[in-house]
């Protein structure tokens, strides 16, 4: 149990998805209804993680089409690094 809503723990289980890569940038998320069935949450509570990642940009939603991960900026770190994209 935690103090922090359920909401915004399943965005933040989302959101590091999306920094490591699992989720990749122009890909789609799975849908409300698939990430309350694979978590075990509530629709609604799904849905307030996925505003929750559109209001930290990490995604955005296409209506019609579903939520997709945002091309995130270079970190500090893969500036240092030398590489240009």
């Amino acid at each position: 149990m935690s103090a922090r809503p359920l909401y915004v723990q399943l965005a933040d289980v989302i959101g590091k998805k999306i920094e490591s890569g699992e989720l990749a940038p122009d890909r789609p998320i799975p849908s409300e209804n698939h990430l309350a069935d694979e978590y075990g949450v509530a629709r609604l509570t799904a849905r307030r993680a996925a505003q929750e990642l559109r209001e930290r940009g990490l995604i955005v939603t296409v209506r019609g089409k579903g939520s997709f991960v945002v091309e995130q900026p270079p970190t500090a770190s893969t500036e240092e690094g030398g590489t240009a994209g």
